[in-house]
Protein backbone atom coordinates (compact mmCIF):
# COMPACT_ATOMS: atom_id res chain seq x y z
CA UNK A 1 0.00 0.00 0.00
CA UNK A 2 3.00 2.30 -0.70
CA UNK A 3 3.47 2.72 3.08
CA UNK A 4 0.59 5.19 3.25
CA UNK A 5 -1.39 5.27 6.46
CA UNK A 6 -4.40 7.24 5.17
CA UNK A 7 -6.29 8.43 2.11
CA UNK A 8 -7.32 12.06 1.66
CA UNK A 9 -10.22 12.76 -0.72
CA UNK A 10 -10.01 16.39 -1.86
CA UNK A 11 -13.25 17.91 -3.12
CA UNK A 12 -14.44 21.31 -4.19
CA UNK A 13 -17.23 21.61 -1.63
CA UNK A 14 -20.69 23.10 -1.88
CA UNK A 15 -23.43 24.67 0.25
CA UNK A 16 -25.81 22.35 2.08
CA UNK A 17 -28.52 24.85 3.01
CA UNK A 18 -29.92 28.16 1.83
CA UNK A 19 -27.91 30.32 4.23
CA UNK A 20 -24.64 28.64 3.13
CA UNK A 21 -24.92 29.77 -0.50
CA UNK A 22 -23.54 33.31 -0.40
CA UNK A 23 -20.77 32.56 2.17
CA UNK A 24 -19.74 29.62 -0.04
CA UNK A 25 -19.63 31.79 -3.17
CA UNK A 26 -17.68 34.44 -1.27
CA UNK A 27 -15.13 31.75 -0.34
CA UNK A 28 -14.83 30.70 -3.98
CA UNK A 29 -14.32 34.25 -5.23
CA UNK A 30 -12.33 35.81 -2.38
CA UNK A 31 -9.71 38.21 -3.67
CA UNK A 32 -10.88 38.07 -7.28
CA UNK A 33 -13.05 41.18 -7.46
CA UNK A 34 -16.18 39.43 -8.70
CA UNK A 35 -19.12 41.89 -8.68
CA UNK A 36 -21.80 41.28 -6.05
CA UNK A 37 -24.50 41.10 -8.73
CA UNK A 38 -22.65 38.20 -10.36
CA UNK A 39 -22.59 36.31 -7.06
CA UNK A 40 -26.31 36.90 -6.62
CA UNK A 41 -26.99 35.63 -10.15
CA UNK A 42 -25.05 32.41 -9.54
CA UNK A 43 -26.69 32.03 -6.13
CA UNK A 44 -30.05 31.71 -7.92
CA UNK A 45 -28.83 28.45 -9.47
CA UNK A 46 -28.36 27.04 -5.97
CA UNK A 47 -31.62 28.51 -4.68
CA UNK A 48 -33.35 26.68 -7.54
CA UNK A 49 -32.30 23.51 -5.67
CA UNK A 50 -33.29 24.89 -2.23
CA UNK A 51 -29.77 26.12 -1.58
CA UNK A 52 -28.29 22.64 -1.35
CA UNK A 53 -25.66 21.43 -3.75
CA UNK A 54 -25.64 17.64 -4.09
CA UNK A 55 -21.85 17.59 -4.43
CA UNK A 56 -21.03 16.95 -0.76
CA UNK A 57 -23.52 14.09 -0.55
CA UNK A 58 -22.03 12.63 -3.71
CA UNK A 59 -18.52 12.76 -2.23
CA UNK A 60 -19.85 11.04 0.91
CA UNK A 61 -21.28 8.29 -1.30
CA UNK A 62 -17.98 7.93 -3.13
CA UNK A 63 -16.08 7.63 0.17
CA UNK A 64 -18.56 5.04 1.47
CA UNK A 65 -18.07 2.98 -1.70
CA UNK A 66 -14.28 3.28 -1.43
CA UNK A 67 -14.29 2.10 2.19
CA UNK A 68 -15.54 -1.29 1.02
CA UNK A 69 -12.35 -1.74 -1.02
CA UNK A 70 -9.65 0.35 0.68
CA UNK A 71 -8.25 -0.81 4.02
CA UNK A 72 -6.98 2.56 5.12
CA UNK A 73 -8.66 5.41 7.00
CA UNK A 74 -10.25 7.82 4.52
CA UNK A 75 -10.37 11.54 5.31
CA UNK A 76 -12.18 14.23 3.34
CA UNK A 77 -11.31 17.88 2.91
CA UNK A 78 -12.78 20.52 0.57
CA UNK A 79 -11.27 23.55 -1.08
CA UNK A 80 -14.18 25.93 -0.50
CA UNK A 81 -16.65 24.57 2.06
CA UNK A 82 -16.78 22.38 5.10
CA UNK A 83 -15.06 20.11 5.82
CA UNK A 84 -12.25 22.48 4.83
CA UNK A 85 -8.95 21.01 3.73
CA UNK A 86 -6.82 22.58 6.48
CA UNK A 87 -9.30 21.41 9.15
CA UNK A 88 -9.06 17.87 7.83
CA UNK A 89 -5.25 17.86 7.66
CA UNK A 90 -5.17 19.20 11.22
CA UNK A 91 -7.32 16.23 12.28
CA UNK A 92 -5.05 13.86 10.38
CA UNK A 93 -2.07 15.25 12.29
CA UNK A 94 -3.92 14.80 15.60
CA UNK A 95 -4.71 11.20 14.61
CA UNK A 96 -1.04 10.48 14.00
CA UNK A 97 -1.16 10.21 10.21
CA UNK A 98 2.36 10.54 8.83
CA UNK A 99 1.95 9.94 5.09
CA UNK A 100 -1.23 10.05 3.03
CA UNK A 101 -2.26 9.68 -0.58
CA UNK A 102 -4.62 12.33 -1.94
CA UNK A 103 -7.35 11.68 -4.48
CA UNK A 104 -8.74 14.81 -6.18
CA UNK A 105 -12.29 14.73 -7.53
CA UNK A 106 -11.14 15.82 -10.98
CA UNK A 107 -9.99 13.39 -13.67
CA UNK A 108 -8.38 15.64 -16.30
CA UNK A 109 -5.32 17.92 -16.48
CA UNK A 110 -5.57 21.69 -16.36
CA UNK A 111 -4.39 24.31 -13.93
CA UNK A 112 -7.65 24.51 -11.98
CA UNK A 113 -8.45 20.81 -12.33
CA UNK A 114 -5.01 19.50 -11.46
CA UNK A 115 -2.18 21.76 -10.26
CA UNK A 116 -4.45 23.93 -8.15
CA UNK A 117 -5.33 20.88 -6.06
CA UNK A 118 -1.62 20.36 -5.39
CA UNK A 119 -1.26 24.03 -4.44
CA UNK A 120 -4.30 23.84 -2.14
CA UNK A 121 -2.87 20.80 -0.36
CA UNK A 122 0.49 22.53 0.08
CA UNK A 123 -1.18 25.69 1.45
CA UNK A 124 -3.30 23.67 3.88
CA UNK A 125 -0.25 21.74 5.12
CA UNK A 126 1.58 25.04 5.64
CA UNK A 127 -1.38 26.35 7.64
CA UNK A 128 -1.32 23.26 9.86
CA UNK A 129 2.43 23.65 10.28
CA UNK A 130 4.97 21.32 11.81
CA UNK A 131 3.83 17.73 12.01
CA UNK A 132 1.38 17.95 9.10
CA UNK A 133 1.42 14.63 7.24
CA UNK A 134 3.29 14.26 3.96
CA UNK A 135 0.73 14.00 1.16
CA UNK A 136 1.27 12.57 -2.32
CA UNK A 137 -1.42 13.22 -4.94
CA UNK A 138 -2.65 10.71 -7.49
CA UNK A 139 -2.25 12.25 -10.97
CA UNK A 140 -5.19 12.68 -13.39
CA UNK A 141 -6.86 9.36 -14.16
CA UNK A 142 -8.93 10.23 -17.24
CA UNK A 143 -7.51 7.30 -19.25
CA UNK A 144 -7.90 4.58 -16.61
CA UNK A 145 -9.94 1.71 -18.02
CA UNK A 146 -12.26 1.76 -15.02
CA UNK A 147 -13.22 5.40 -15.61
CA UNK A 148 -13.73 4.81 -19.34
CA UNK A 149 -15.69 1.58 -18.83
CA UNK A 150 -17.98 3.14 -16.23
CA UNK A 151 -18.70 6.11 -18.48
CA UNK A 152 -19.28 3.77 -21.43
CA UNK A 153 -21.89 1.82 -19.44
CA UNK A 154 -23.82 5.03 -18.75
CA UNK A 155 -23.46 6.23 -22.34
CA UNK A 156 -24.85 2.92 -23.61
CA UNK A 157 -27.88 3.34 -21.36
CA UNK A 158 -28.51 6.86 -22.67
CA UNK A 159 -28.12 5.78 -26.29
CA UNK A 160 -30.58 2.99 -25.63
CA UNK A 161 -33.21 5.60 -24.76
CA UNK A 162 -32.86 7.60 -27.99
CA UNK A 163 -31.89 4.96 -30.55
CA UNK A 164 -28.88 4.09 -32.72
CA UNK A 165 -29.35 7.14 -35.00
CA UNK A 166 -28.62 9.59 -32.19
CA UNK A 167 -25.64 11.90 -32.04
CA UNK A 168 -23.49 11.28 -28.97
CA UNK A 169 -22.44 14.65 -27.51
CA UNK A 170 -19.74 14.68 -24.85
CA UNK A 171 -19.49 17.77 -22.64
CA UNK A 172 -16.86 19.18 -20.31
CA UNK A 173 -16.23 22.41 -18.44
CA UNK A 174 -14.94 25.09 -20.81
CA UNK A 175 -11.71 26.83 -19.89
CA UNK A 176 -9.97 29.93 -21.28
CA UNK A 177 -8.22 29.36 -24.60
CA UNK A 178 -4.91 30.52 -23.11
CA UNK A 179 -5.16 27.84 -20.43
CA UNK A 180 -6.14 25.19 -22.96
CA UNK A 181 -3.09 26.05 -25.07
CA UNK A 182 -0.75 25.35 -22.15
CA UNK A 183 -2.07 21.95 -21.01
CA UNK A 184 -3.45 18.68 -22.37
CA UNK A 185 -7.00 19.19 -21.09
CA UNK A 186 -8.73 19.40 -24.48
CA UNK A 187 -6.54 16.67 -25.97
CA UNK A 188 -7.30 14.32 -23.06
CA UNK A 189 -11.03 14.96 -23.33
CA UNK A 190 -11.04 14.24 -27.05
CA UNK A 191 -9.09 11.04 -26.54
CA UNK A 192 -11.33 9.90 -23.68
CA UNK A 193 -14.45 10.68 -25.74
CA UNK A 194 -13.09 8.67 -28.68
CA UNK A 195 -12.27 5.72 -26.42
CA UNK A 196 -15.72 5.76 -24.82
CA UNK A 197 -17.48 6.07 -28.18
CA UNK A 198 -15.40 3.14 -29.40
CA UNK A 199 -16.43 1.06 -26.41
CA UNK A 200 -20.11 1.51 -27.26
CA UNK A 201 -19.54 1.17 -31.01
CA UNK A 202 -20.87 4.64 -31.82
CA UNK A 203 -19.14 6.63 -34.55
CA UNK A 204 -21.23 9.79 -34.57
CA UNK A 205 -19.95 11.85 -31.67
CA UNK A 206 -18.85 15.39 -30.81
CA UNK A 207 -17.12 17.15 -27.91
CA UNK A 208 -18.61 20.49 -26.83
CA UNK A 209 -18.35 22.69 -23.76
CA UNK A 210 -20.41 24.12 -20.95
CA UNK A 211 -20.20 26.45 -17.95
CA UNK A 212 -17.97 29.16 -19.39
CA UNK A 213 -17.59 32.31 -17.30
CA UNK A 214 -15.62 35.52 -17.23
CA UNK A 215 -15.79 38.52 -19.55
CA UNK A 216 -16.97 37.83 -23.12
CA UNK A 217 -13.79 39.45 -24.45
CA UNK A 218 -11.72 36.50 -23.11
CA UNK A 219 -11.88 33.53 -25.53
CA UNK A 220 -12.89 30.19 -24.03
CA UNK A 221 -13.24 26.75 -25.58
CA UNK A 222 -16.32 26.57 -27.81
CA UNK A 223 -18.98 25.73 -28.85
CA UNK A 224 -21.21 25.88 -25.81
CA UNK A 225 -23.65 22.97 -25.58
CA UNK A 226 -26.77 25.11 -26.01
CA UNK A 227 -25.27 27.00 -28.96
CA UNK A 228 -24.27 23.68 -30.51
CA UNK A 229 -27.76 22.26 -30.14
CA UNK A 230 -29.31 25.34 -31.77
CA UNK A 231 -26.84 25.23 -34.68
CA UNK A 232 -27.31 21.54 -35.56
CA UNK A 233 -28.52 21.10 -39.14
CA UNK A 234 -31.11 18.46 -38.20
CA UNK A 235 -33.36 17.46 -35.33
CA UNK A 236 -32.04 13.95 -34.84
CA UNK A 237 -31.93 12.64 -31.23
CA UNK A 238 -28.98 13.35 -28.96
CA UNK A 239 -27.40 11.54 -26.03
CA UNK A 240 -25.45 14.01 -23.89
CA UNK A 241 -22.59 12.60 -21.82
CA UNK A 242 -20.84 14.86 -19.26
CA UNK A 243 -17.48 13.12 -19.57
CA UNK A 244 -15.61 15.95 -17.85
CA UNK A 245 -17.49 15.55 -14.56
CA UNK A 246 -17.41 12.84 -11.90
CA UNK A 247 -20.80 13.40 -10.31
CA UNK A 248 -24.23 14.85 -11.06
CA UNK A 249 -23.78 18.08 -9.13
CA UNK A 250 -25.29 21.55 -9.67
CA UNK A 251 -23.30 22.23 -12.81
CA UNK A 252 -24.57 19.10 -14.54
CA UNK A 253 -28.11 19.56 -13.27
CA UNK A 254 -28.32 23.22 -14.29
CA UNK A 255 -26.39 23.29 -17.56
CA UNK A 256 -27.61 19.98 -18.96
CA UNK A 257 -30.80 18.89 -17.20
CA UNK A 258 -32.18 22.43 -17.25
CA UNK A 259 -30.68 24.63 -19.98
CA UNK A 260 -29.73 21.98 -22.57
CA UNK A 261 -32.93 20.04 -21.89
CA UNK A 262 -35.01 23.19 -22.37
CA UNK A 263 -33.23 23.91 -25.66
CA UNK A 264 -33.91 20.37 -26.90
CA UNK A 265 -37.57 20.70 -25.98
CA UNK A 266 -37.86 24.02 -27.82
CA UNK A 267 -36.14 22.50 -30.88
CA UNK A 268 -38.11 19.22 -30.73
CA UNK A 269 -34.88 17.23 -30.34
CA UNK A 270 -35.27 13.96 -28.41
CA UNK A 271 -32.62 13.96 -25.67
CA UNK A 272 -31.22 11.57 -23.08
CA UNK A 273 -28.50 12.48 -20.60
CA UNK A 274 -25.92 9.92 -19.52
CA UNK A 275 -25.09 9.76 -15.83
CA UNK A 276 -21.60 10.66 -14.65
CA UNK A 277 -19.38 7.90 -13.29
CA UNK A 278 -20.44 8.63 -9.69
CA UNK A 279 -20.15 5.44 -7.66
CA UNK A 280 -20.22 3.02 -10.59
CA UNK A 281 -18.46 -0.15 -9.36
CA UNK A 282 -15.90 -0.06 -12.19
CA UNK A 283 -14.94 3.51 -11.32
CA UNK A 284 -14.69 2.81 -7.59
CA UNK A 285 -12.53 -0.24 -8.33
CA UNK A 286 -10.31 1.96 -10.50
CA UNK A 287 -9.84 4.49 -7.68
CA UNK A 288 -9.04 1.70 -5.21
CA UNK A 289 -6.44 0.37 -7.65
CA UNK A 290 -4.88 3.82 -8.05
CA UNK A 291 -4.63 4.19 -4.28
CA UNK A 292 -3.06 0.75 -3.85
CA UNK A 293 -0.44 0.65 -6.58
CA UNK A 294 2.69 2.77 -7.13
CA UNK A 295 2.10 5.82 -9.29
CA UNK A 296 4.05 8.65 -10.86
CA UNK A 297 3.30 12.24 -9.99
CA UNK A 298 2.14 14.63 -12.71
CA UNK A 299 4.73 15.22 -15.42
CA UNK A 300 6.37 18.63 -15.25
CA UNK A 301 4.35 21.05 -17.35
CA UNK A 302 1.21 18.91 -17.61
CA UNK A 303 -0.88 21.60 -15.93
CA UNK A 304 1.13 24.83 -15.66
CA UNK A 305 -0.13 28.00 -14.04
CA UNK A 306 -2.26 30.26 -16.25
CA UNK A 307 -0.31 32.46 -18.62
CA UNK A 308 -1.82 35.65 -17.32
CA UNK A 309 -3.66 36.67 -14.13
CA UNK A 310 -7.40 36.22 -14.23
CA UNK A 311 -7.36 33.69 -17.07
CA UNK A 312 -8.30 30.71 -14.94
CA UNK A 313 -11.92 29.84 -14.19
CA UNK A 314 -12.85 30.24 -10.55
CA UNK A 315 -13.94 26.63 -10.32
CA UNK A 316 -12.05 23.49 -11.23
CA UNK A 317 -13.43 21.74 -14.31
CA UNK A 318 -15.45 18.83 -13.11
CA UNK A 319 -16.63 20.56 -9.96
CA UNK A 320 -19.18 23.24 -9.13
CA UNK A 321 -20.54 26.23 -10.95
CA UNK A 322 -18.13 28.83 -12.36
CA UNK A 323 -18.55 32.46 -11.41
Amino acid sequence: MNSYDAVLVVGFGGPEKHEDVLPFLENVTRGRGVPRERLLAVAEHYYHFDGKSPINEQVRALIAALRALVRLPIYWGNRNWHPMLAETIRQMKADGVKRAVALATSAFSSYSGCRQYTENIAAARAEVGEGAPAIDRIPPYWNHAGFLDAMADHVAQALGKVGPGAELIFTAHSIPATMAASCRYEEQLREASALIAGRVGHRRWSLVWQSRSGPPTVPWLEPDIVDYLRARPDRSPVAIAPVGFLSDHIEVLWDLDSEASDACEQLSIPMARAATVGTHPKFIAALAELIAKPFATCAEGCCPSPRRPGAQPLVAPGNEKSI
